[in-house]
């Protein structure tokens, strides 16, 4: 076996640079993914590659790649000779990918009811009651927020990762038009009930009601978009 100073010949060089990288690019991927699902990036919002790469501390190159992938999932598209930003999804794009949230999340409560110990229990009580505060308080972004991290917990509790990576590639396409649905009158109220009955089911360790409480709740969820998709086409 030819070898240098204990290295043999052959192996991979520069991994440790190449892992670092792809850590780095997977940092900036996830950071606009969470940003586009809270609403802090807009639709049509450009993302610059040299402003990327400060914010995250990452290289230009680094940056690029990021973009890349996310337009290759379908949260950003690029614009010849002009860069990239967050793609608009339209009303009945936006009701597909719930149906398909709804079904994987249907996937990840049920396995999460299985799996669930007294702390995650104990920390979905938490988060029902801060759920009540924020909406009682008015603050629907913050509300918004919350949800997002309830489904997002869920499925870490559900631990079934090939679903948790595809919603987590969708959910940000929909953000904008999840946020508008809690300004119609009376949607906030009926969204807290509906997630209070999925945190309830799971805490009660009831798969059965917890799917049919996911199920209802991202029903009326694709429903609402749909209605809201046909009166934006009569404009």
């Amino acid at each position: 076996m030819n070898t240098r100073r204990g290295v043999v010949a052959g192996a991979p060089r520069g991994g440790g640079a190449s892992a670092e990288r792809a850590h780095a690019r997977r940092r900036v991927v996830d950071a606009v993914r969470e940003a586009a699902s809270s609403g802090e990036l807009a639709p049509r919002q450009w993302l610059v590659e040299a402003e990327l790469s400060e914010r995250y501390g990452v290289s230009r190159a680094c940056a690029r790649e990021a973009l890349l992938e996310l337009a290759a999932e379908g949260l950003v598209e690029r614009v010849p000779h002009r860069g990239a930003r967050i793609r608009v999804v339209g009303s009945r794009e936006a009701v597909e990918i719930t149906e398909v949230r709804r079904a994987l999340e249907e996937l990840s409560v049920a396995r999460a009811v299985q799996r669930l110990r007294d702390e995650e229990s104990d920390r979905l009580g938490t988060m029902a009651t801060r759920m009540c505060q924020v909406l009682d308080a008015g603050n629907l972004t913050g509300y918004a927020r919350l949800s997002t991290d309830l489904h997002a917990r869920i499925r870490v509790l559900g631990g079934q990762e090939t679903a948790r990576a595809v919603v987590d590639r969708l959910e940000g396409r929909t953000a904008r038009h999840q946020f508008r649905l809690l300004l119609r009158p009376g949607r906030p109220a009926a969204s807290l009930r509906e997630h209070l009955r999925i945190i309830d089911a799971v805490r009660e360790r009831d798969p059965e009601r917890a799917v049919h409480a996911v199920r209802a709740h991202l029903t009326r969820v694709a429903t609402l978009l749909a209605v809201g998709g046909e009166a934006e086409s009569r404009r």
